[in-house]
């Protein structure tokens, strides 16, 4: 009884264990049952039929890296250039993932190394350097199509290394100097340049700025002469008038003769004193007269004071 016992016991264990199963978070079993798909056991506890149904395949549906290999592909301009990338895909239909493809990891990089000898071989060489994001787009759509028969989704493909032959190092590397030389050469012809445009804008706007001072200087000397004309003339106009108001008082014509008078002796007195030969008159009676008549007046204004 002990050994039926125990014999049943490990047939229920056995029982259990192919019964149960327990399915981790992101992680998809396809059940087959008789040899034919079943259904999917999504994540949690599952039960099967034991000796009925089995798990046929086990699907991740985490997103999975993968290395491209390293290849050599041929630019439009015959160069060879050593390519290699990394993909990045996702089980997004189990069922199909298991039946639509023997092995869809190697289908995909087959595909992938094929789409991107394509790509590469419609590009010059230079311009594989500049389009690596083109170059990416392209071989993710043309993956992504093809693969959706196999339950995978291709989410992106990021190109790793892209080396050329040597001799197309050297080359690059030449062309590089020379174009940083003509940089250089451009940049200290455009500083020279731009120096001789500021030594002759200073120039110009200090000449100007001269020209302006002296303008200016001129002006105020004009205006202040002008000031200065005009500050005679007025004080001479009033001196005048003061002088004609004064000849109308009463004495003020006798006042003036005198003045002329004296004026006039004086003059005749200094041009004897400066000169070493007594400077004479042509007309001696005109001296006299003008003599008598200062003489006269002064006489006659002597009583009046």
């Amino acid at each position: 009884m002990e050994a039926v016992a125990i014999v049943l016991l490990i047939i229920a264990a056995i029982f259990i264990v192919r019964a149960v199963k327990v399915v981790p978070q992101q992680h998809a079993w396809v059940v087959e049952r008789l040899g034919k798909y079943h259904g999917t056991l999504t994540p949690g506890l599952n039960f099967l039929v034991p000796f009925v149904d089995r798990l046929a395949y086990k699907h991740s549906l985490k997103e999975i890296p993968l290395d491209v290999p390293s290849q050599v592909c041929i630019t439009k301009d015959n160069t060879q250039l050593q390519v290699d990338g990394i993909l990045y895909f996702q089980v997004t239909d189990p069922m199909r993932a298991s039946y639509g493809s023997s092995n869809y990891i190697i289908a995909i990089t087959q595909l992938a190394q094929t789409t991107l000898r394509s790509v590469i071989g419609k590009m010059e060489l230079d311009k594989t350097f500049e389009e690596r994001d083109a170059i990416n787009a392209s071989v993710v759509s043309a993956l992504d199509e093809a693969a959706r028969t196999w339950g995978v989704k291709v989410l992106r493909y990021e190109i790793k290394d892209l080396t050329p032959p040597a001799e197309i190092l050297r080359a690059m590397q030449a062309q590089i100097t020379a174009e940083r030389e003509k940089r250089a050469l451009i940049a200290a012809s455009e500083g020279r340049r731009q120096e001789q445009i500021n030594i002759a804008t200073g120039e110009r706007e200090a000449f100007i700025a001269r020209s302006e001072g002296e303008k200016q200087a001129e002006i105020n000397k004009a205006q202040g002469e002008a000031a200065a004309i005009t500050a005679v003339a007025a004080a001479t106009a009033e001196a005048i008038s003061k002088i004609a108001a004064a000849i109308e008082q009463p004495g003020g014509g006798q006042a003036v003769q005198l003045k002329v008078a004296e004026k006039a002796v004086e003059a005749f007195a200094q041009l004897a004193q400066k000169n070493n030969t007594m400077i004479v008159p042509g007309n001696m009676s005109e001296v006299s007269s003008l003599i008598g008549t200062a003489m006269t007046l002064i006489k006659g204004s002597t009583p009046a004071r």
